[in-house]
């Protein structure tokens, strides 16, 4: 199980879920303080035989690489390092994404660079990075979000991003 941008909210929960029921979870995020953290809480949700996944409900452990989803280059150390220390990758989770809550007339070139990077293009690389591997055995979870289908108010950018990343995990699972 490889979660990315898990170390809070949304992420932190499924990787949580998956490490109290026995899963080996690589978790990342782009702040070294974060994913120390997420590791802590976890450790304390699971059981006191965290590490050795011997009681009921623990994990057998969860590995927390550094890794900022707009850096493009980071991509395939990531996924070689996944498989190197697992041998294989069955699960993906994209959950990465931002926002810039403004209207439309007020985003900057910036913004839309920033929030497309992380929500749309991040995924992206990712999925198709590891998705080579995971063909034959596997499977890939795309975080959208509701503005995908009803967009709300000064969320522009992304609604965008999610929407796309919607269609993607679509055209991905016809592939």
């Amino acid at each position: 199980m490889f979660v990315s941008e898990a170390s809070h909210r949304i992420g932190k929960a499924i990787a949580r879920a998956f490490a109290e029921r026995s899963a080996q979870v690589v978790i990342t995020d782009s702040y070294l303080h974060s994913l120390e953290r997420a590791v802590e809480e976890m450790e304390k949700r699971c059981s006191e035989d965290f590490a050795g996944g011997g009681g009921k409900g623990a994990a057998r452990a969860v590995f927390p690489i550094l890794y900022d989803v707009t850096v493009k280059a980071n991509v395939e150390a990531l996924v070689e390092s996944v498989v190197s220390r697992f041998g294989r990758m069955e699960t993906l989770v994209n959950v990465a994404g931002v926002n810039q809550r403004k209207p439309a007339e007020s985003i900057t070139e910036e913004d839309y660079d920033w929030v497309l990077e992380v929500d749309l293009k991040g995924g992206f690389r990712l999925s198709q990075k590891a998705g080579h591997l995971m063909i034959a055995r596997g499977c890939q979870i795309n975080v959208v979000s509701l503005n995908t289908y009803r967009p709300l108010e000064n969320v522009l950018l992304y609604t965008m991003s999610k929407s796309a990343l919607g269609q993607i995990t679509r055209a991905l699972a016809l592939e």
